[in-house]
C-alpha cells in the first residue's frame, strides 16, 4: 500500500543517520536537510546527541511520535527497530535502505518476513529494502547522488535497481529533463512498480500530477496489475516509456514448433506493453529521449522536416527516421524555391534544409517559419544547430527558444555542442528545454513513440467465432497434440480460412480426392511431429502414379498413421503462433513465413485477446512488412483478412488456456484468399 505519509510526511526519523557523510545514514541527513525539507527531522544514533545540527536519539524510544522512518542500519537489528517504530511511535511509512535481506540469503529473507509482518500489522507502508529511498518535492530521502530537479511537471520515475536509477538520472540530467518523484523499490517486499503505478492512477488528478513516467524493471510480477493500470493512466493522458531488463533467451527452453522456440519470456513483455500503450525502450539513453519527447509538443503525423547547417548528422538523422518508418518529404516546388531564394547560396532545400555553416540565425527562422506555414505536408520540424565559430550561438538559440513557443508544430533541438557550446546550451536548457545531443538516438526515440499504439480497449467482440462450439471441442480432446481431423475442426470453429484436405490411410479414397480438387497436390505425413524430417512431405503431385509412389512410401515410415492431401497452392507463406506464458496468458506471434521465421525470427507480438489496432500495430513492426504491402511489383498481402485471422484466433485462445502451444505454418495468401495449409496445436489440461 502506498499512503500519504510515504509522499508527504510530516515528520522524518533517519535511524542511523550521522555526521560522517560517506555513509548511507548521513548521506541522508544532508539529502534531506539540502533540499530543505520543511517537517520535523529526527535522528537516532546511539553514539551521537547532534548530527548535523539535528538532535539525535540513543534509542528509537526516545523519540516523539513520527510519520516516516528512513533506516540506515545493519538488517539483523531491522526487525525490532521496525517493532518499535510501528507500534510505539506510530510510524505509518518505511524506506528501508538496508541490504542483507531476502536477497542474499535465507537467514536476510526471514528477517525480511519479519519487517513486513510488523508493517502490515500497523497498516503503515513500506520502500525497499535494499533500495536507494524515495524523492519528490516533498522531501529528498536518498543516501544518493545526483539530486535531479524536481518540478509538477517532470517526470514520474520507478525503478527496480537503485544503482540503474542513478545513471538514468544522470542521462536525464544532460538533456534538461526535470523530475516530479524517483522511486527505488529495491527488493519490493510489500511495494513494487506495479504497487506504485496502481496508486498513480486510483489517485490521478490530472490537474496536478505529472503525466509523464518512465519505470526501469526487472521483473514483472504482476503482468494484470501492470497492464490495467498503465493502460488507465495513458487512457487519462499520460505517457509511459519503460525498460524491462533480463531479456536473454539464454534460459529458453528446447521446443518442439517454431512458436515454442522464437516465443520467450520476454515476448510476453513485448506483448503486455504493445496492449499498455507503453513506449519499450532497450537502453537509458533511449529511455530518457522518449521522455523527453513527451515532455514537447505532441506529433501527430509522420512527416519530418530537418533543419540543419551540417549536411552529416542530418543524413544520419534522416536515415534513422526512415529505419524508423518516418518519412522525409522531398520539398519541391515553387515554395522551395521560394526559401531557397531567401538562403544563402549553396543552401539546399530538397529536406533535409540545410541553410550551410555560413547560415545565420535569420535564416533558421526562415527556414523555421516556412516548415510552420508553407510546408503543410510537414508534421514536425528537428532543427540541427551545433557550433561553427562563425556566430553567436546565443543568438541562435534565442531565435529557437521563440519559434519553439511560437509554433503549432513541434520543434525539436539537436544542440550537438555540449562542450565547445556548454555555456550556451545550459542557457537553453534553464529557460524550460531539453536538448536532445545525438540525431541518431533522437529519431529513433520518435520512432518508438510515433509507432507505439494506443492502449487496447478491454471490450472485444467475437468476430465470428463460434465459442460454445470451441468449448466443447476441446472439452472432449486428450492432452497433447491433436490430430489433423481435430486441429481442423477447433480452427473452423474459430471462423479462420482451410485449405480443403483429406487425411486417409486409404489410398484409392485419396486418389479419388486428388482428382476431385485437381493437381498438383500436396502429401504429408500425419502422426509425426516433424514431417520434414523424416522425408514427410512432398510437393508439386502432378500426376495420379506420382501421387500412389508418394502414398506407398510415407505409409512405411515410422510412427506415420495415414496421408494428408491438399491442393498446391502458391501464394505468399505467412505465419502464425501462440505460446501460454504463466501469469501473462496467451502470447500470438506473427510474422513472415518460410525463412522469415526459421532463421530471421521476423515476427512481432501480442497479448491475447487482441484489437485491430494492436493487431495492425504487430504487423507493421515487422521488418518483412513492405513484402505484406506488395513491392517491386509482387501483390501485396490482403492486410484486413490478415488481421481478421490473426485477431479471431486469440479470441479462441481466451477461451481456450488449454492450448499451451501453436503454429499455423504456413498461412497462404492467395489470390482466392487466406488458407491455413498446416497447423499444430498442443494442449495440457
Amino acid at each position: 500500500m502506498i499512503n500519504r505519509e510515504l509522499i508527504n510526511p510530516q515528520s522524518i526519523v533517519v535511524v542511523g543517520g550521522s555526521n560522517n557523510v560517506h555513509k548511507p545514514g548521513g548521506f541522508l541527513v544532508r539529502n534531506l536537510l539540502d533540499g530543505k525539507y520543511k517537517g520535523d527531522l529526527f535522528v537516532v544514533n546511539s553514539r551521537e546527541t547532534c548530527v548535523q545540527g539535528v538532535k539525535s536519539y540513543t534509542h528509537v524510544r526516545d523519540i516523539p511520535d513520527v510519520e516516516m522512518a528512513i533506516i540506515a542500519v545493519p538488517a539483523a537489528a531491522c526487525p525490532e527497530v521496525v517493532e518499535i517504530l510501528s507500534k510505539e511511535k506510530h510510524v505509518k511509512a518505511f524506506i528501508i535502505i538496508s541490504a542483507g535481506f531476502g536477497e542474499e540469503t535465507k537467514e536476510g529473507a526471514i528477517l525480511e518476513e519479519q519487517v513486513l509482518k510488523s508493517i502490515n500489522e500497523a497498516g503503515a507502508s513500506l520502500i525497499g529494502p535494499n533500495c536507494i529511498g524515495v524523492m519528490n518535492m516533498n522531501f529528498h530521502g536518498v543516501f544518493t547522488r545526483p539530486i535531479p530537479e524536481f518540478h509538477p511537471d517532470g517526470v514520474d520515475f520507478i525503478s527496480s535497481s537503485g544503482a540503474t536509477a542513478l545513471y538514468i538520472i544522470e542521462s536525464a540530467l544532460t538533456k534538461g529533463l526535470k523530475f516530479s518523484s524517483v522511486w527505488s523499490v529495491g527488493n519490493s517486499k510489500q511495494n513494487g512498480v506495479e504497487d506504485i503505478l496502481e496508486y498513480m492512477d486510483r489517485n490521478f488528478d490530472p490537474v496536478v500530477d505529472s503525466k509523464y513516467k518512465m519505470l526501469y524493471i526487472e521483473s514483472v510480477r504482476d503482468p494484470d496489475k501492470l497492464l490495467q493500470h498503465a493502460s488507465s493512466l495513458i487512457r487519462k493522458g499520460c505517457r509511459i516509456a519503460a525498460i524491462k531488463a533480463g531479456t536473454s533467451d539464454s534460459g529458453k527452453r528446447a521446443a518442439s514448433s517454431h512458436t515454442g522456440a522464437i516465443a520467450s519470456s520476454d515476448a510476453a513483455v513485448e506483448a503486455l506493453f504493445r496492449k499498455a500503450g507503453i513506449v519499450r525502450c532497450f537502453s537509458r539513453e533511449e529511455l530518457t529521449t522518449v521522455a523527453c519527447i513527451f515532455t514537447m509538443k505532441e506529433v501527430k503525423g509522420r512527416n519530418c522536416a530537418i533543419v540543419t547547417h551540417a549536411g552529416g548528422p542530418a543524413v544520419m538523422l534522416a536515415d534513422a527516421l526512415s529505419k524508423g518508418r518516418l518519412n522525409v518529404p522531398n520539398l519541391e516546388g515553387p515554395i522551395a524555391a521560394e526559401l531557397k531564394s531567401k538562403l544563402l547560396p549553396g543552401a539546399a532545400v530538397g529536406n533535409p534544409i540545410d541553410i550551410i555553416g555560413t547560415g545565420t540565425p535569420e535564416h533558421l527562422a526562415t527556414a523555421i517559419d516556412y516548415c510552420e506555414n508553407r510546408f503543410y505536408e510537414i508534421d514536425l520540424i528537428i532543427v540541427i544547430f551545433g557550433s561553427t565559430g562563425l556566430m553567436k550561438l546565443y543568438d541562435a538559440y534565442e531565435v529557437l527558444h521563440k519559434k519553439m513557443a511560437e509554433c503549432k508544430k513541434p520543434i525539436f533541438p539537436i544542440l550537438p555542442s555540449i562542450v565547445t557550446a556548454g555555456p550556451e546550451v545550459q542557457n537553453f536548457i534553464k529557460k524550460g528545454h531539453v536538448n536532445f545531443s545525438d540525431e541518431v538516438t533522437l529519431g529513433t526515440g520518435l520512432s518508438l513513440v510515433i509507432n507505439t499504439p494506443k492502449p487496447a480497449n478491454a471490450d472485444f467482440q467475437l468476430f465470428g467465432v463460434n465459442v460454445a462450439e470451441v468449448r466443447r471441442i476441446v472439452d472432449n480432446l486428450p492432452s497433447g497434440y491433436l490430430n489433423p481431423v481435430d486441429v481442423r475442426t477447433l480452427l473452423k470453429a474459430a471462423n479462420i480460412p482451410l485449405v480443403e484436405e483429406r487425411v486417409s490411410a486409404d489410398k484409392d479414397e485419396l486418389l479419388a480426392f486428388a482428382k476431385e480438387i485437381g493437381f498438383p497436390v500436396v502429401a504429408k505425413v500425419v502422426g509425426p511431429v516433424h514431417k520434414s524430417d523424416i522425408g514427410g512431405v512432398s510437393l508439386n503431385i502432378n500426376t495420379e502414379e506420382h501421387l500412389l509412389f508418394e502414398i506407398e512410401r510415407m505409409m512405411g515410415l515410422p510412427d506415420v498413421t495415414g496421408i494428408l492431401v491438399q491442393p498446391m497452392l502458391k501464394g505468399q507463406e505467412l505465419f502464425l503462433g501462440a505460446k501460454y506464458e504463466e501469469r501473462f496468458g496467451h502470447v500470438v506471434l506473427c510474422g513472415l513465413g518460410g525463412i522469415f521465421v526459421e532463421v530471421l525470427k521476423d515476427v512481432s507480438y501480442g497479448l491475447a485477446p487482441l484489437s485491430y489496432d494492436e493487431t495492425f500495430s504487430m504487423i507493421r513492426s515487422l521488418r518483412g512488412y513492405p513484402i505484406i504491402k506488395g513491392t517491386r511489383g509482387q501483390q501485396g498481402v490482403d492486410e484486413q483478412k490478415y488481421a481478421d485471422t490473426i485477431v479471431r484466433l486469440s479470441i479462441l485462445l481466451r477461451f481456450a488456456t488449454e492450448i499451451k502451444e501453436m503454429d499455423i505454418n504456413p498461412l497462404l495468401s492467395t489470390d482466392r484468399g487466406l488458407y491455413a495449409v498446416d497447423a499444430r496445436i498442443r494442449i495440457e489440461k
